[in-house]
């Protein structure tokens, strides 16, 4: 059978592919091999670039510069999920004394650099007499404002792309508009766009390398401290390997609770589905609607 989409591929095609296939695999292993080679040639493997690492007190700080990477990102996440969700609501009001100024902050916020959020928040603001701004605040509320307010445009669209007749369904059982964003519209597009919502997710864990700007003590400020170390031979290259590991392990345990979290509302009781099928209804003379779908709630009599 052929799909709809297109035909199956042909024994030459097949072969064609697992050829084409076989040859990415070798100009990416001669590729790889390549930089290994000329890491090992200009002694990136040696024991004394890497004699840093081996002290507990080094591997103290590496750790406490973890928690402090570990501690932006869970307070920028939280807050940046609260204030977009915030702003979608206010960017969907149908009052404009809402709308516009959501709107307005939204765009504002969204075009200024994350850098540039933070610098202001540092070193701007001290001088006009606002002296509680620690390095962990500068980092935070820089990336809570950008990233609530891409967070905001991406709530917004998801509600937008659901049918209108969600909306009308929840309207005709008697909800108010809150009810019906509340317990119909954001719970469906959040499961919806929730892998843009983990890339933006990942976005903040990685925009936290920025706070070096601001003497943040996180994992890149870390790294180019120790990289820099002219008395073991300015390790560069190992510790640029090593805090590059470790953002590459945080993103795959982010990515991995977002697949878990994805898997456990799909299997939620609440969004399962009516245990008969369309046909069994109409056989027994129930007609579908979208109430079953959405918490079970009574059909309209």
């Amino acid at each position: 059978m052929s799909s709809v989409l297109y035909d199956a591929p042909g024994p030459r095609a097949i072969r064609r592919h697992r050829i084409l296939g076989v040859l990415t695999i070798l100009v990416i292993a001669i590729g790889l091999g390549f930089v290994v080679y000329q890491l090992a040639q200009t002694g990136q493997f040696s024991a004394a670039k890497w004699r840093l690492f081996t002290f507990p007190l080094v591997q103290q700080k590496v750790l406490e510069a973890l928690i402090a990477t570990l501690t932006a990102f869970g307070l920028a996440a939280v807050l940046s999920l609260v204030l977009g969700f915030v702003l979608a609501v206010g960017r969907l009001s149908e009052h404009a004394w809402i709308r516009i100024p959501a709107t307005w902050f939204i765009e504002l916020f969204r075009a200024i650099p994350v850098l540039i959020l933070m610098m202001i928040m540092y070193y701007g603001l001290p001088p006009l007499g606002v002296t509680f701004v620690t390095p962990l605040v500068a980092v935070v509320t820089g990336l809570t404002l950008y990233n609530g307010s891409v967070l905001a445009e991406i709530f917004r669209a998801g509600v937008e792309s659901l049918p209108s007749g969600q909306k009308e369904a929840g309207y005709a059982l008697g909800l108010r508009k809150s009810g019906v964003m509340s317990l119909i519209l954001f719970p469906q597009a959040i499961r919806a766009m929730m892998p843009v919502i983990i890339s933006q997710l990942v976005v903040v864990l990685k925009d936290t390398a920025l706070g070096f700007i601001v003497t943040f003590q996180e994992l890149l400020y870390l790294a180019k401290f120790y990289g820099a170390q002219v008395t073991y031979g300015s390790p560069i290259i190992p510790a640029t390997i090593l805090f590059g590991t470790i953002y590459i392990l945080l993103c795959l345990i982010l990515a991995a609770v977002a697949k878990w979290v994805e898997i456990r509302t799909r299997r939620s009781p609440r969004i399962a589905k009516p245990t008969g099928g369309d046909d069994e209804n109409l056989e027994s003379g129930k007609a579908p609607f979208i109430g079953q779908q959405m918490g079970g709630a009574a059909p309209i009599q």
